[in-house]
């Protein structure tokens, strides 16, 4: 599970995917089984956290690597790269952003 926290050296990732109510539930399958079964055994990977929004024709994935190198190492990898093509076929668009958390509340 995600502990957010501006403490950290971690590199966050922010990915959103825009898809339809028709795609929707097959790409989360698709982000589940990356996640379950390469993600999260690579190297650097901290933790991740997968939303949908009440329409579904939005997801969010929240995720936290060791090092930005750690998570470009895991985006160039031969099986990341075959997952992806996969993926952006279920979806409009995705685009996974690098952030710093620079705040928290609650």
């Amino acid at each position: 599970m995600p502990h957010i926290t501006s403490q950290t050296t971690h590199q966050t990732v922010l990915t959103t995917f825009e898809a339809t109510p028709g795609t929707c539930q097959d790409l989360l399958d698709l982000l589940e089984d990356a996640y379950r079964d390469f993600i999260s055994k690579q190297s650097g990977f901290i933790a991740a956290g997968l939303h949908v929004n009440d329409a579904q024709t939005r997801i969010a994935n929240y995720s936290q690597w060791r090092s930005r190198e750690d998570f470009q190492a895991m985006l160039r990898s031969d099986e990341m790269r075959a997952r992806n093509r996969k993926i952006n076929d279920l979806c409009k668009s995705f685009e996974p952003v690098m952030y710093d958390v620079v705040a928290t509340f609650g």
